[in-house]
């Protein structure tokens, strides 16, 4: 019986081919979507539902005892497997009002967690063909390059992006507030639009520090492990770790962290 490392390698292995694939099926779908809103301002396109069908059909073949959460309500793809101790969480399509204007970025992401915890993270970043793996204990990988954080030390040296709110805008003057607060005190804000590129670039050491209210546990899950892979810190905006479920995302390269949380702070009761 192969140890426990070793089948998440393989999960990672089967993720990574898996995400390759369905980006080819977003590529196809790029420009020819019928879009139509699940909520206000939630988009869903034929290529989220086809891409999620796949990934789901793909790894209840790879992995037949594993459950999934994913993000699109397919009720023909319930597979009943809730109490399995492997558990897949995936975004089939990140960005998706990218995705409808053609604007990069967005991803697909796939997540693995084993009796809770998260093992394997991949994400892929479809327009610019850059896939982030990771196994916990093995490292972050750029296209099978190794990768880490940056080694910003200061605030004023750090370049954050975040995620504007745009489904529930209940607390657009705290987030403007702290909006605020990062600008003048770092060298800039970026909104790509896909979270799990964010963290993905986080990870990787483009961007020093990411904060975000509102996520959902398909927007983070491969991230969270990215980060902390390549050598980073991923909590809420209380210095809990793990934020998978909380709706409150921080995470920095680490050396950051504490100053950034306290920038952010308009918004630590947000989804508290």
């Amino acid at each position: 019986m192969m140890d426990a490392y070793t089948l998440y390698e393989e999960a990672r292995e089967v993720a990574a081919r898996l995400a390759r694939d369905a980006g080819q099926i977003a590529r196809y779908y790029a420009g020819r979507v019928t879009v139509r809103e699940k909520g206000y301002n939630e988009l869903v396109t034929q290529a989220d539902e086809e891409v999620q069908r796949f990934l789901i059909e793909q790894i209840h073949r790879h992995f037949p005892e594993h459950a999934i959460l994913a993000e699109e309500n397919l009720s023909d793809m319930q597979d009943g497997r809730e109490g399995a101790s492997f558990r897949w969480i995936i975004d089939p399509i990140d960005g998706t009002t990218n995705f409808t204007h053609g604007v990069p970025p967005y991803g697909i992401s796939l997540a693995l967690q084993h009796e809770g915890r998260t093992v394997v993270g991949v994400v892929y970043d479809v327009p610019h063909d850059e896939l982030f793996t990771a196994v916990r204990g093995g490292g972050l990988y750029v296209n099978g390059v190794r990768a880490r954080v940056s080694q910003t030390e200061t605030l004023r040296e750090a370049l954050i992006t975040t995620g504007f709110p745009y489904r529930e805008v209940v607390h657009l003057e705290e987030y403007l507030e702290a909006l605020g607060r990062v600008i003048r005190a770092t060298r800039g804000v970026r909104r790509p639009g896909a979270a799990s590129v964010d963290l993905a670039w986080v990870a990787c050491g483009r961007f020093d520090g990411f904060f975000e209210t509102g996520l959902s546990p398909w927007d983070v899950a491969a991230g969270i492990l990215l980060v902390e892979e390549g050598g980073g810190r991923v909590t809420d905006f209380h210095g809990r770790p793990d934020p998978i479920f909380a709706r409150q995302m921080l995470a920095t390269n680490g050396r950051i962290h504490e100053a950034l949380c306290e920038l952010v702070a308009p918004l630590h009761h947000v989804y508290a």
